[in-house]
């Protein structure tokens, strides 16, 4: 055995759980160090070995120690840091000598595991480099008394004063620290150093110890020296301690350098894990595209240099159908510079409140213009922004800024940013995705305050404008005729920025590398907003042909759209029904200006989004009897049900936390846990039905149990109305439903297949996660053969099918489709021409072939290629 051992007793009494164990992958996977943890049976975190105290986390739960050259974390629980030192009391701190034994720390158990994720406890080696090997022990441990952990040390790794790794280079007038006692220099003929812009962190919680080990992950990948710099101190950013002790908190402006023959890499690396990766609890994550981000660039110094070729493709999410050619203009926000100190509260809190009711005046033009522009459901987006203006908790915190004496920008920009942190920091990316609102709103008052706006300002004619997000405001204040595509770092499909873009006939991606931001300006790109994917470096004739794509495409939907209402009928004679999917009443007179012969999805969710309390039967009848109008006495209405849970919260309906609320208390079943909720629902429905054509369909059916306990409501409110017969049937989104079809259909009038949530469970792949997104392919053949099994067995009992999911309105997959014996395809609303008019040039013989062989294929893009070979057809050209 080469070098010695360091024997590290158990620093707290309980059980112990390997590493891979701990809930949370950063520990998990040793990003942080190797060692292991302790589910706590006592309150006392003690000394392990003689030590010197490194750090005691201003969170006050993680405590880090030197033991003659290593260095030790321990760590209280599992997302403690959150807290902000409630329930924790340290006994020590930094500098102090500790011997093994002592108490550092004493913690509330009860209180922290009340709020805590878990209580589990990781004592980890960082300094890995210096270490061999490390044996840990198994079992129950007592506190001071068994070793936990048995440290192998590599022969001369042990250094004669604190590792260089964790030394913090701080200036002369910061206060000491024991990590800032040995200031490194610099050496005069050291490499030349590569920075990045300045960075501003908004996670309210800094760099704590998951962080900075995402951090240190990433640049160990590179040979270059890698710091982090607040100031005039900097860290090394291989040292988790290191970047620990830096004490970057939220509101703290860093950057990165990076010196080596690699530096430039190493610092676009650690620069995109600051940006795109350090947005949510590793443990918990979230589709990219509606990830919450931990840093902002801030456009005040020139961008990193010299960092290599980009990819030539960028995927995301898709953000608005339709695809542009044009030169990138690259937009970047600019901080406002604004001072702290504050006049009297008086003046200050007189100042808020005028830029309070400016706002509130700009909220009410702009969402009567968009009313009058016949864009409601657009126009709603700015009423909920008014409702945010009124937020008790918002205010409340402003005023508690402005009673410290503080400005009232400054106390406005605190409170704002530090809700939106909250609501980016929860689970659901629905609903993560409003702070984005939240920031918003909250600009809209900050320049009324501080006398200047970061507008877009003038973008070149035809440009694609690339941002690392835009809001709202942003987008509506587009001028469509100049602005050809939007690419976004942050933001989702589902965000309110993506839907004004949409209701804007702009084509959007989301969620797509912050690398594109290093663009150079006027670089030609091409953007595919159906596919979500952005691609530069394309040739002259690359280029020309995607024009030319482009153009055929544009007189492929105007013949389209002049057909609009001939019947979808094949050209043996076959008749497929193509109805609209609807997600605003607002919107119900497109569907017979467009063709659709009904609506085979309402999604009744913005009846009750945006809004503090749950719509009576009144009101929610109104809105149906509106949609029944506008369709007239022949177009069926499907309705489903209130599909909330998972992704999409609502403020007003209890829902606890879950661990995977995509396979939680969700769609029917939350409607079952709230009877009184769905049977206002089912009234309101059957009163619209009495105005024409109406079905009730039910989201997330999985077992029989659910589909008739939710029917037999609709009986006894019928019943209880003397209200006429409806269709009441299921949406097809998972494998169980479509399994079992042929017994559901002794219940059900007829199936919708919604092939998103479909897809992504079959595969088992988040459809809204950026690097999978690609592969969650709805025409994969398992998903396929799902889908001929819902057909089949729905077909035994006579009962109709369709298809609401996005794979309806996809030019490639509708032989398929039509081949499989689906019924009615029921699509975004500007698709109901183009799908029409795909079918017309179809014959049933050779779709039900063509399906025949896409059951029998490997993959999704191999049925590509083969509807490409036997069927061709318009619209079916694709980018990237």
């Amino acid at each position: 055995m080469s070098g010695d051992v360091l024997r590290l007793l158990a620093p707290i009494s309980g059980i112990v759980v390997p590493l891979a164990d701990v809930p949370d992958p950063v520990f998990a996977q040793r990003m942080t160090g190797d060692g292991a943890a302790i589910d706590p049976l006592g309150a006392e975190l003690l000394a392990p070995c003689d030590a010197t105290v490194v750090q005691v986390h201003r969170a006050k739960h993680a405590i880090t120690l030197n033991a003659d050259g290593l260095e030790l974390i321990l760590h209280v629980g599992i997302d403690t840091v959150a807290l902000g030192g409630e329930g924790f009391t340290p006994q020590v701190s930094a500098g102090d000598r500790v011997r093994a034994g002592q108490v550092l720390l004493r913690f509330d158990a009860d209180r922290v595991a009340a709020r805590a994720k878990s209580l589990v406890t990781p004592v980890l080696v960082s300094t890995m480099d210096a270490v061999t090997r490390i044996e840990a022990a198994a079992g129950r441990v007592t506190a001071g008394h068994d070793v936990l952990l048995t440290v192998f040390r590599a022969e001369g790794a042990r250094p004669a004063a604190a590792p260089a790794s964790s030394r913090v280079t701080a200036p002369a007038t910061a206060p000491a620290t024991a990590l800032a006692t040995a200031p490194a220099a610099e050496s005069a003929a050291a490499p030349t150093t590569v920075r990045s812009e300045w960075l501003s962190i908004v996670a309210e919680t800094g760099l704590h110890a998951r962080p900075a080990s995402v951090l240190a992950s990433t640049a160990r990948q590179f040979r270059a020296d890698v710091r982090l710099e607040r100031g005039d101190a900097s860290a090394n950013v291989r040292s988790v301690v290191s970047v620990m002790a830096l004490e970057v908190l939220g509101g703290d402006r860093v950057r990165v350098a990076a010196s080596g023959d690699d530096a430039a890499e190493a610092v676009a690396a650690v620069r995109a894990a600051l940006l795109h990766e350090l947005a949510v609890p590793a443990a918990e994550p979230v589709p990219s595209a509606a990830r919450p981000k931990a840093a902002t660039a801030i456009a005040e110094a020139p961008a990193v240099v010299g960092q290599g070729p980009l990819p030539l493709r960028f995927s995301g999410v898709a953000a608005s159908p339709g695809s542009a050619v044009g030169p990138v203009f690259v937009w970047r926000r600019d901080a406002a510079e604004i001072a702290r100190d504050g006049g009297d509260v008086a003046t200050e809190r007189r100042a808020l409140d005028a830029a309070l009711s400016a706002a509130r005046r700009d909220l009410g033009a702009l969402r009567e213009r968009l009313t009058a522009e016949g864009e409601g459901e657009r126009a709603e987006i700015f009423a909920a922004h008014a409702e945010l203006l009124e937020d008790p908790d918002l205010l409340d915190a402003a005023d508690a800024e402005l009673r410290a004496g503080n400005s009232a920008a400054w106390s406005w920009r605190a409170a704002f940013t530090a809700q939106a942190d909250r609501v980016l920091a929860l689970k659901n990316p629905l609903l993560s995705a409003r702070a984005a609102d939240l920031r918003d709103v909250g600009r809209r008052v900050l320049a009324q305050l501080v006398g200047r706006d970061d507008a877009l300002g003038a973008i070149p004619a035809g440009a694609v404008l690339v941002a690392e997000e835009l809001t709202p405001s942003d987008t509506v204040a587009l001028d469509r005729n100049r602005v050809a595509a939007i690419a976004t770092v942050m933001g989702s499909a589902t965000s309110h920025a993506s839907i004004l873009a949409r209701g804007l006939g702009i084509p959007a991606a989301a969620g797509l590398d912050p690398r594109i931001l290093e663009l150079t300006p006027g670089t030609r790109v091409v953007l595919d907003g159906d596919h979500g994917t952005l691609r530069h470096g394309l040739s002259a004739a690359e280029e020309q042909a995607v024009t030319a794509q482009l153009a055929d495409a544009a007189r492929a939907r105007a013949a389209a759209l002049a057909a609009a209402h001939d019947p979808a009928v094949t050209t043996d004679g076959h008749r497929v029904e193509i109805a609209g999917n609807l997600g605003d009443a607002a919107d119900a007179p497109r569907v017979a200006e467009l063709g659709g012969q009904g609506v085979g999805l309402l999604r009744s969710e913005f009846v009750f989004l945006e809004r503090r309390n749950a719509p009576d039967e009144a009101e929610q009848t109104a809105v149906y009897e509106r949609v029944v109008s506008a369709l007239g006495p022949e177009r069926l209405l499907v309705v489903r049900t209130l599909d909330v849970g998972g992704d999409k919260p609502l403020s007003y309906l209890p829902m606890p936390a879950e661990e995977n609320p995509m396979l939680g208390e969700r769609g029917i079943r939350l409607s079952l846990a709230h009877p009184e909720t769905l049977r206002t629902q089912v009234r309101a429905i059957l009163r619209a039905a009495s105005k024409g054509k109406v079905a009730v369909m039910f989201p997330m059916i999985a077992t029989l149990a659910e589909f008739r306990a939710a029917k037999r409501i609709v009986e006894e409110e019928r019943a209880a109305l003397g209200a006429a017969p409806v269709q009441v049937g299921l949406m097809v989104e998972t494998a169980a439903a479509a399994l079992m079809a042929d017994q559901f259909a002794k219940d059900a009038d007829f199936f919708s297949i919604g092939t998103n949530d479909l897809t992504q469970y079959t595969l088992a792949m988040d459809r809204g996660h950026p690097r999978l997104a690609p592969m969650v392919d709805a025409l994969h053949p398992a998903v396929l053969r799902l889908i001929d099994r819902t057909v089949s067995g729905a077909h035994a009992s006579g009962r109709w099918v369709g298809v609401c999911g996005a794979l309806a309105g996809d030019v490639a997959a509708v032989p398929v489709l039509v081949g499989l014996g689906v019924d009615e395809l029921s699509v975004d609303l500007p698709l109901i021409p183009t799908v029409k008019a795909r079918v017309r040039t179809l014959s049933l013989s050779a779709c039900r072939e063509t399906a025949r062989l896409a059951l029998e294929a490997e993959d999704g893009a191999a049925i590509r290629a083969l509807v490409a070979t036997r069927h061709g057809g318009p619209g079916g050209w694709r980018l990237g």
